[in-house]
């Protein structure tokens, strides 16, 4: 078999790193991939959104299944795309359809899925600049925190969480009327603030059945303590200790099962992963939102906890018969600590040279945004690389994953120093 994965981060490079590891893969190819996937496998430099591109190079290379990493792609519709070209159509693709993809591409729909199937979530209402007023006037019926979120994909980006009732007016103002993530905030869904500790859970279906992936807690502001401004993720770790069999059960119970007979009802064929962000309120959990594809940096400690042959899950998400497929996890904690650029989320550099990287023994280095410049491996984005490590407890892997770090360097290297400070 020959497996094609779309995308370029840390994500892209655990899977293509798990995947070395069936014996049923003869060629994995990484469009486009980063300087770590180069190491494993073969970078292809086509963009994941350009259809025709992933096209000639799924004929060219013969092909046999294609995984689609990062949501773009597949709120686009590759899936669709696939299905509606003759020489695609039975070539499986490891992601939804372009109607399931909706869960993640429209925060509103999402919203109106979790209502209409029972899922547990937040009150909330959606607003565009037609009906801002509305907008001022639902603010001021909820409390601080004011959460509000840009309905469409704003790279992780769109999700504000303010405590001033004027800074919340100010920036739905600047969200829909003055486009501040674009088209992407044109609808914004303001929703009550949920309290409680974040975590995350993820779901792998074929539609009819689906296989519950080990859970994690990810950090996404930039300075410590959980302080600055959102990111794409600075660090993670897995299992999440709070989330026992008890709660787990809870949430297969009243939001994995719900959602996936609510997907069935709803006529929408998704055979792909489902990322549910959860808040555990005293052992009650509400969905935050869905996401359509496995989370970054999450992916980099779920993945390397899975002992089992991950294509032979995904040969059973293209088979629906992923009922008749196991897997083991280790009973270890991973943790990942994420590299990024002097600036980020701001402004900053690329192309700054990275050395060290052979000095690393005990942890695993999963490339995001790197790639090879004059065969020197150099920064190629904001979150640069994720160091993810193992150990009994969460203080043991993480400790590993601090002593790696101190052996890599970049110019303006930049982490958090206490992933995982509220768990241990």
């Amino acid at each position: 078999m020959n497996v094609l994965i779309l995308g370029s981060g840390g994500r892209e490079h655990a899977f293509t790193l798990k995947l070395t590891e069936s014996k049923k893969i003869n060629q994995l190819f990484v469009a486009p991939g980063n300087a770590g996937t180069a190491k494993i496998a073969t970078n292809i430099n086509i963009n994941p959104t350009d259809f025709n591109a992933v096209k000639s190079t799924v004929l060219e290379k013969r092909i046999d299944m294609v995984v689609v990493g990062p949501e773009a792609p597949l709120v686009a519709g590759v899936h669709d795309f696939f299905l509606a070209d003759d020489d695609l159509k039975n070539i499986p693709v490891i992601g939804p359809k372009k109607d399931g993809a909706t869960l993640e591409g429209s925060k509103d729909f999402s919203k109106q899925f979790m209502q209409k199937h029972n899922v547990p979530t937040a009150k909330y209402k959606s607003f565009t600049k037609e009906n801002l007023t509305e907008g001022f006037a639902f603010l001021e019926t909820l409390e601080p925190p004011y959460v509000l979120k840009a309905d469409g994909l704003a790279a992780g980006k769109g999700v504000l969480i303010l405590n001033s009732l004027k800074e919340a007016k100010a920036e739905l103002k600047e969200m829909v009327s003055n486009q501040k993530f674009g088209d992407a905030s044109s609808t914004v869904v303001i929703e009550e603030f949920l309290k409680g500790i974040e975590l995350s859970v993820f779901v792998l279906t074929d539609g009819k059945n689906y296989k519950i992936l080990p859970s994690a807690k990810d950090y996404k502001r930039i300075g410590e303590g959980d302080t600055g401004l959102n990111t794409g993720g600075m660090g993670a770790i897995s299992p999440v200790p709070f989330a026992d069999d008890a709660f787990l059960n809870k949430v297969e119970e009243l939001v994995v099962k719900p959602t996936i007979e609510g997907l069935r009802k709803d006529g929408i064929d998704y055979r792909g992963f489902i990322f549910i962000g959860l808040m555990n309120d005293n052992g009650n959990p509400s969905v935050v939102e869905y996401n359509v594809r496995m989370g970054d940096p999450e992916t980099e400690v779920v993945l390397p906890r899975i002992e089992s042959d991950l294509f032979e899950l995904f040969d059973g998400v293209a088979n629906q018969n992923l009922d008749e497929k196991s897997f083991k996890v280790t009973s270890k904690t991973a943790t990942t600590v994420m590299l990024v650029s002097g600036g980020y989320p701001e402004a900053y550099q690329k192309h700054k040279e990275i050395t060290g990287l052979e000095n690393v023994k005990e942890s695993s280095v999963f490339h995001a945004g790197t790639t090879i410049l004059d065969n020197k491996v150099v920064s190629n984005g904001g979150r640069v690389m994720a160091i993810t490590s193992f150990g009994d407890t969460i203080e043991e892997a993480l400790e590993k994953s601090y002593r790696s770090i101190d052996k890599i360097h970049f110019d303006k290297m930049n982490y958090r120093k206490d992933i995982g400070f509220d768990l241990t």
